[in-house]
């Protein structure tokens, strides 16, 4: 198939020639020729750099706690929750970038940081970051991926009318995360905290364990906390920023994989490479949320090259266009809140419900009964 056709196209009477880019197509580059457009020092990692970026996240969240309590009031307490929730999304993408080795070169301060980092909002570390390497090793492909895959056809089918509802009705796909931990997506057996889950090798099952045992240590100390400062008061620190949390990783993590203006494909067999399942992720533009969750919307030189640092990123991606032609997506510039976003998650949640079971190269199909009963429901 060939990267770019022409076709005619009436106007005015007129035939006049436009291009057409299939996204499918394999690209007519290779992954070093993008490697060797990207700067050298992007690849380097500065850990002093990195912690620099955890003590900035660490001290905004105790500035907002010590903040909500001594103000106390229900006029603040919203505005609190939502900047608190996105801090808690913040550290999160740090300690993920632990888990791919680029916040530094010593994989004892990776874990340590990484261990402390996620254990602090309930993520088992190993455990995610297996499954999360295993996303980034498989990323395209129907059959291996590990993040918003596609469900064919027939495991569509089979899913009950009320599971089915609720996977595409906003707002529950953004508040998956949770039951994702425990037992991955429909058609995907295992669970994050089991280190004897078909997720992971028994050379990883110690790890696990280690995870498993600090996510636990942290929701212990949460109950104790709730003892001693009350159960309402800890819903109100801890919990509602946790499930606003929560909805910017479902989000952010769903819009780089879907919801992009163009339909992108998934594939399957031969016709899946590393190259091509990365350039199906896109770009997203988070207005003025991009510094404060470290560029984490310049996703696809970061799913190509997972162990370039954060803070490189968007120098990266700036190199790397020229190479990547039509298969780099721009992002929609937003204004200070990504309104146009919300829109992309609407739409496609509404529109992307399965693939073919059959196809090496497919695309998502609608469920025309299941989009006339969403459309219903929100009328």
């Amino acid at each position: 198939m060939e990267r770019e056709k022409k076709f005619k196209n009436e106007v005015n009477g007129v035939g006049e020639k436009v291009d057409f880019f299939d996204p499918g197509a394999p690209p007519p580059f290779k992954i070093g020729e993008i490697r060797a457009a990207i700067p050298k020092h992007c690849w380097v990692k500065n850990p002093w750099r990195s912690l620099s970026y955890v003590l900035r996240d660490v001290v905004v969240v105790f500035v907002l706690v010590a903040a909500a309590v001594y103000f106390n009031s229900w006029l603040l307490w919203p505005l609190y929750w939502v900047a608190q929730g996105t801090m808690f999304w913040a550290t999160f993408v740090l300690g993920h970038d632990c888990g791919h080795g680029s916040f530094s070169d010593s994989p004892a301060l990776n874990s340590l940081v990484g261990h402390i980092l996620h254990s602090a909002i309930l993520v088992p570390y190993n455990g995610w970051r297996i499954s999360h390497r295993t996303h980034h090793q498989n990323h395209g492909n129907v059959e291996n991926d590990e993040s918003w895959v596609p469900l064919p056809e027939k495991i569509y089918k089979k899913l009950d009318s009320s599971t089915r509802t609720l996977r595409f009705s906003l707002p529950f796909p953004m508040l998956a995360y949770p039951l994702y931990l425990w037992y991955r997506s429909p058609g995907k057996d295992g669970s994050h905290f089991n280190p004897y889950s078909n997720l992971f090798s028994p050379s990883e099952r110690k790890s696990v364990v280690i995870s498993t045992a600090s996510w636990t240590s942290m929701l212990l100390l949460l109950v104790y906390l709730s003892f001693v400062f009350g159960p309402i008061q800890m819903l109100k620190l801890y919990g509602v920023p946790y499930m606003i949390f929560v909805m910017w990783l479902d989000f952010v993590t769903y819009l780089h994989h879907h919801g992009h203006e163009q339909k992108l494909p998934w594939y399957r067999g031969k016709e899946w490479s590393y190259l091509r399942g990365g350039l199906t992720t896109v770009d997203r533009d988070y207005g003025i949320f991009n510094n404060i969750h470290h560029d984490i919307g310049t996703h696809v030189i970061h799913h190509l090259f997972p162990q370039i640092p954060h803070y490189h990123l968007v120098e990266a991606t700036k190199a790397a266009k020229p190479v990547l032609g039509k298969y780099y997506r721009e992002p929609k510039k937003s204004g200070i809140i990504p309104f146009h976003l919300i829109k992309n998650l609407v739409r496609s949640v509404s529109q992307d419900h399965f693939v073919s079971d059959a196809g090496e190269i497919v695309y998502y199909q609608t469920d025309p009964e299941l989009q006339k009963l969403l459309a219903s429901k929100f009328k």
